[in-house]
């Protein structure tokens, strides 16, 4: 049964690791929720996050270290599993034997097999099942998605999504120098996603990755392209390695050219749109929660909105727009990339 609206939700937590923190931070902002316990292999992490939720003036979550024993003492509405990927099908397995409805860090999982068990294992006992994907949960995403739906530019036709960075994202995740699906699992799966929101699912991709960075077992560049089911076209750039002044870091760079003209976000979330009646400049930048860092006011904006959209569709039972089973589609653009990669061809989504 759905909770109502208004109703408080009780939420718990598992996995206090180096992104986490700003999952507990939303959660403790947002209305009618009540974080009410946090878990953890490591019980001093746990304490941790418990710790500075009292320090911000909430009640202090309960500290655990195994997930079903505290499912079973806190019977909480909803769970955040914010871990790595290779231990989300166990721990989500865990939420949908207690019923529970579970919101799931990305990716899913290490490999599309493994993402179709968890989608049944969700769907076998009815609980509500949600990807945290948030990029189109923020808010710059969010306004170039309503000037397509205003159809500022007309149809679109052809895009180009890039994230191209220098940023070193090995200094806080130091595990994804082992991991061998790097940068297309990790980064631009997200860009995937986007492109979904903005122009609807994929019907081929061909794609090529790059290694730039010694030391490393997985690749940290890819460009891709997609061939839309309603006929855009859509170029998908990611790195970890391009060294660019000034680095757009954590910006997403966005052109789009439609029927009608054409949209651009540039640096520091500057919107162009361009069509015969003139141009128009605005900014989009993202507005940083109050409990914010401001290098970091997109992420954590859309991690406050993810999180939100969640509540939302758990108090309302409908189904939330990154479910599972949505989120297979963009899982399986991953693979699709990776076949592309090793055999130099387009692939067609149908045979993933």
């Amino acid at each position: 049964m759905a909770k109502q609206t208004g109703d408080r939700l009780r939420v718990a937590m598992v996995g206090c690791g180096f992104f986490a923190r700003n999952h507990l931070l939303a959660w403790h902002h947002l209305p009618d929720v009540d974080l009410v316990g946090v878990c953890d292999l490591d019980p001093g992490r746990a304490q941790g996050f418990a710790d500075l939720i009292a320090e911000l003036g909430g009640s202090r979550p309960a500290v655990h270290t195994d997930l079903a024993a505290m499912l079973a003492e806190l019977r909480p509405d909803l769970v955040d599993v914010v871990t790595t990927m290779e231990s989300h099908e166990a721990l989500v397995g865990i939420c949908a034997e207690a019923g529970v409805a579970t919101i799931c860090q990305k990716p899913f999982a290490p490999d599309l097999a493994a993402v179709r068990r968890i989608v049944t294992t969700a769907e076998a006992v009815g609980i509500p099942l949600m990807i945290h994907e948030n990029f189109r949960f923020q808010g710059p995403m969010m306004a170039v998605r309503r000037c397509l739906d205003e159809g500022r530019i007309g149809t679109p036709l052809a895009a180009r999504l890039s994230w191209r960075c220098g940023f070193d994202v090995f200094k806080g995740q130091p595990y994804l120098a082992k991991v061998e699906r790097l940068v297309l699992l990790d980064l631009v799966i997200h860009l995937f996603d986007l492109a979904r929101f903005l122009f609807g699912d994929v019907a081929r991709i061909l794609a090529r990755t790059q290694r730039v960075r010694q030391g490393i077992a997985g690749e940290d560049g890819a460009v891709c392209l997609l061939e839309h089911e309603n006929g855009t076209i859509c170029e998908v750039l990611g790195s970890y390695h391009t060294r660019i002044d000034p680095d757009p870091f954590p910006q997403t760079l966005i052109r789009i050219d439609g029927t009608l003209g054409h949209l651009e976000v540039g640096h520091d979330y500057a919107l162009q749109v361009r069509t015969a009646a003139g141009t128009e400049c605005s900014s989009i930048a993202p507005v940083p929660p109050d409990w914010g860092d401001p290098v970091w006011a997109m992420v954590q904006e859309s991690v406050l909105n993810t999180q939100a959209h969640f509540v939302q569709a758990v108090q309302s039972g409908q189904e939330a727009a990154t479910s599972a089973r949505d989120n297979e589609k963009t899982f399986a653009l991953v693979e699709a990339a990776y076949r592309s990669d090793a055999s130099a061809a387009w692939v067609d989504l149908a045979t993933v």
